[in-house]
């Protein structure tokens, strides 16, 4: 090897391949390695266009790298990753960097960095969304960790980042595991995301009974105004392709199994909610509705049982749909800052808000119009205690439409978790005084909890309740 390189790539899966790839395209020296001999390989014979080289084994990795070092690993979260660092370990100098930039959970990127700090070498859990095509052409990118690894790598993160009208879609989104746990909501949001779309296409087509090619191009105009966002824009694709192994007139979406996959991220989300005592019920009935398709047989069995059927939505027009979908989005994301800010007090990540929102408009999955105003509201002096009060005339404005929309739907039988649920939180958020006093009172009677009185907050109270 003639020349050092600039960065290095482990696991060169469609990810890391693609990244890779990236890197290279923006003139850099590229060291790959992989496991399998073969993969990198392949990966050289594929893109001899593009500048890689690729490591026969972990020694020649790190004596072919530039110092101090940039390793970029790419590999399935948990044990891979630390078998990464294991075998890197010994090999690493004075202020090396190794990057996951994997699925992982934040608790063990905080695991990976107590390991880091008894170390020469410096570790950085890093998020990457944009699935393989933003991989190779610009994903959105969210590093955290040790700050002096950040400046490090910020040059070379920048040129791979996607770009927006608002700058590369890379930001130091704090210290720890800041990165990995931005990313982890991220797909929270995803979650959520995807759900309200999927019940709204439902809506469209059996409640209304809108013919497809319409459900299209309603998408389709949507994604013109204040829905602009990618998962829009990729459902009206979505909902325009034929099942190529039909007779050409049935969509293939028709054609999947009703059964929704997941590799854990949302439960991530949802779990972290709970420990962090933030109420995220959108994206929690998303996880929810893709556990309950994966039993589609009891589902068939349920629907014989009770003789259960959706019938036509009532009084309700495509417009109140969008209206009741932008407003559940509102509070997606609210939820998911809200979540964030918890974090932030909690393990003191000094996440900065409005640049996760503007390293989302461009690259991720969730990318959305809805973001630059997301970034606007945590600009602004002072910026909201709860993201929904930026958008308090949306909400209240859309409120008649997403009322009938979740009423509609629930005298239907149309199930609508996702918008049900984001309508709830909003009935609750928006109620001054609400149930919690009955339980408060419940809690006393039979353990002893004491509560708070109206007229005294703060003091603990026990009553000696009357009993039968």
């Amino acid at each position: 090897m003639s020349e050092h390189c600039e960065v290095a790539v482990v696991g060169l899966g469609v990810m890391g391949a693609n990244l890779a790839r990236n890197f290279a395209s923006r003139g850099r020296r590229v060291l790959g390695f992989d496991l399998n001999p073969e993969t990198g390989a392949r990966l050289v014979a594929e893109h001899p266009e593009a500048n890689l080289t690729i490591a026969r084994d972990w020694a020649t990795l790190v004596g072919g790298l530039e110092r101090p070092r940039r390793i970029v690993v790419l590999v399935p979260a948990g044990a891979p990753v630390d078998g990464v660092l294991d075998a890197l370990d010994p090999l690493l100098e004075e202020d090396d960097v190794v990057v996951d930039a994997g699925n992982s959970h934040y608790a063990e990127t905080e695991r990976r960095i107590e390991r880091a700090a008894a170390r020469p070498w410096r570790f950085v859990g890093m998020g990457v969304s944009g699935g393989a095509e933003g991989a190779l052409l610009g994903p959105s990118i969210m590093p955290g960790g040790d700050v002096e690894a950040w400046e490090r790598l910020q040059p070379v993160l920048e040129e791979i980042a996607a770009k927006s009208e608002l700058g590369p879609c890379v930001t130091y989104c704090g210290k720890g595991s800041a990165g990995h746990f931005v990313k982890m909501v991220h797909n929270g949001i995803e979650y959520g995301d995807m759900q309200l779309i999927a019940e709204t296409r439902v809506l469209l087509r059996g409640g209304l009974a809108l013919p497809d090619a319409e459900v299209a191009a309603t998408f389709e105009r949507w994604n013109e105004g204040e829905l602009d966002s990618f998962l829009i824009e990729i459902t009206a694709d979505v909902l325009r392709t034929f099942d190529p192994e039909g007779s050409g007139d049935t969509l293939l979406v028709d054609a999947i199994l009703d059964q929704a996959g997941q590799k854990g991220t949302g439960a991530w989300t949802a779990r972290a909610a709970v420990e962090l005592g933030v109420a995220i019920p959108t994206i929690g009935a998303a996880v929810d509705a893709r556990v309950l398709s994966a039993g589609k047989r009891l589902r068939e069995q349920a629907q014989e049982r009770f003789a259960a059927g959706a019938r036509p939505l009532a009084g309700v027009t495509a417009r109140d749909l969008e209206e009741a979908l932008y407003a559940s989005k509102i509070a997606s994301y609210t939820q998911g800052f809200a979540l964030l800010a918890a974090a932030n007090e909690a393990h003191g990540y000094g996440t900065d808000f409005a640049e996760v929102a503007r390293i989302w408009t461009a690259g991720c999955i969730i990318r959305a119009r809805l973001l630059e105003r997301v970034m606007d509201a945590f600009r602004s002096d002072p910026p909201p205690d709860l993201l929904a009060f930026a958008f308090t005339e949306e909400l209240s404005a859309r409120l008649p439409a997403w009322r009938r929309v979740v009423s509609a739907a629930a005298a239907a039988g149309i199930p609508a978790p996702g918008l049900t649920a984001s309508l709830t939180w909003f009935d609750t958020l928006t109620t001054a005084r609400g149930s919690a006093n009955l339980i408060q009172a419940q809690r006393d009677y039979f353990g002893s909890h004491t509560y708070e009185r109206v007229d005294r907050p703060g003091e603990k109270v026990h009553t000696e309740w009357p009993r039968r």
